[in-house]
């Protein structure tokens, strides 16, 4: 899955150039981006998970796009879109969306959903076959198993469990990395906003519902509030 991770990442990045390390709008992905990365590293050796950040290389990019999205492919390979800024609108906004996305490689969701897409459109097929035969259409699987690529509506939604998981492992990874945990309440209140109720974006699906889900954050806050580190 890393493998097939880093050609699709090279390929989408051909086609969507990112913008320079210097932009200001990339400058803040990169140091938010290493700080939350340095959290979940942090936290999988605490709780002995290290094993699954094995061949990670941690990398942030920025696109220019009106699309209100972001994704993490295996490896730890992140992409953050232009059109997220304005709603995330601030640091802590921001470390939400990026420990919620990493959250979801780490838990291996997407590996779990690229399976599930694997069943629907080829069977009971092993990925190895599946390139071997098909591997136009099983890159395009991939591509849309984390999001990327795809219009918003084309893309199978994370489970309620797998969203739920990833709220509160970005809570704690945000947490961590000295962003206050509160803000993803309020970030969320602002995509509910925004969006008018219509579909969120894939990083933040409709699983649950918005105020569902609101509630949730705002329960396991206590929880995570236990791992913030605050930082100058």
């Amino acid at each position: 899955m890393i493998g097939m991770a880093l050609t699709s990442y090279s390929d989408f990045l051909k086609t969507n150039p990112p913008l320079p390390a210097s932009n200001p709008e990339a400058e803040m992905v990169n140091r938010v981006g290493m700080r939350v990365s340095n959290a979940v590293t942090e936290y999988m050796k605490i709780n002995k998970m290290a094993d699954r950040l094995k061949g990670y290389k941690w990398e942030f990019n920025t696109v220019n796009s009106k699309e209100m999205n972001a994704w993490c492919m295996p490896g730890g390979k992140i992409v953050v879109y232009t059109g997220l800024l304005p709603v995330t609108q601030n640091e802590a906004g921001l470390a939400f969306v990026m420990g919620h996305e990493i959250a979801h490689a780490i838990a291996r969701h997407g590996n779990e959903r690229m399976s599930q897409m694997l069943v629907m459109a080829m069977g009971e097929i092993a990925l190895e076959v599946a390139l071997a035969d098909k591997p136009q259409q099983t890159r395009e699987l991939f591509m849309t198993a984390y999001g990327v690529g795809t219009t918003v509506g084309g893309i199978l939604p994370f489970s309620r469990l797998h969203e739920s998981e990833a709220d509160k492992m970005g809570l704690i990874f945000m947490a961590m990395a000295g962003y206050h945990p509160s803000e993803a309440v309020e970030l969320w209140q602002r995509f509910a906003k925004a969006t008018g109720g219509s579909k969120m974006p894939e990083f933040l699906s409709t699983h649950p519902s918005d105020q569902t889900r609101i509630h949730d954050l705002k329960a396991y806050l206590p929880k995570a509030l236990k791992y913030y580190q605050p930082k100058d």
